[in-house]
């Protein structure tokens, strides 16, 4: 039975980094993918050309993964701190009982960014089995950038328990990820190809398997 899979994007770029060769996958096995991106450029603190270019950006993005659905919160980001936490879960909650989804993508619950465990604490809240009977699995993304810098700590880092070959779909997370290109740097910078390519690498050897 083909699944519906919801991926929660804090940002630009965190679908991709987080979840881009899984959500490929899923594609590929015919489930369903949305995506909410939760915060978006918005003036004045970005100038109208950035605005505009990362809106081409995103519907690029949109395109590549055929996604079935995507939503935005429109939220300013670094600030999502300011909204009030009510708010943020009423917003969230509407588009999980519209979507009704099985899997559920959300950014690690201790990601150095504020904005990262603020979503997280968020969209877990709309995981409730009674309220949502629909979920049958919730995950947590591993972010380049991210959740490498959460405290180093037995219960803060990020310990993965559920791993998923990529291999054929890894070469097309990366082509994906160059959408963005702003947010890629040169080796050794934490979002740069070399540096996913390695992660994945690593995680694929932890697990046993290869890339």
């Amino acid at each position: 039975m083909n699944k519906k899979v919801l991926v929660v994007a804090t940002h630009y770029d965190d679908e991709t980094l987080g979840a881009g060769g899984t959500l490929l996958k899923h594609k590929n096995n015919n489930d369903e993918i949305y995506c909410v991106f939760c915060t978006s450029a918005s003036q004045p603190e970005y100038e109208k050309n950035y605005i505009l270019k990362k809106e081409e950006q995103i519907k690029q993005i949109c395109e590549a993964y055929n996604f079935n659905g995507i939503y935005f919160l429109g939220l300013k980001p670094a600030k999502v701190d300011i909204y009030k936490k009510g708010f943020l879960v009423q917003k969230m909650a509407e588009i999980f009982a519209k979507i009704e989804p099985n899997i559920v993508y959300l950014p690690f619950a201790y990601d150095v960014h504020s904005d990262h465990r603020i979503i997280f604490e968020i969209a877990f809240s709309c995981t409730k089995s009674f309220r949502y009977p629909s979920i049958e699995r919730v995950l947590m993304m591993e972010t380049l950038s991210e959740s490498e810098f959460a405290p180093a700590l037995a219960n803060q880092s990020f310990i993965p328990n559920v791993f998923v070959d990529i291999s054929e779909f890894f070469e097309k997370k990366c082509e994906i990820m160059q959408i963005y290109e702003s947010e890629l740097g040169a080796f050794p910078f934490p979002r740069s190809l070399e540096n996913m390519k390695a992660l994945a690498q690593f995680r694929a050897c932890t697990y046993g398997g290869g890339l």
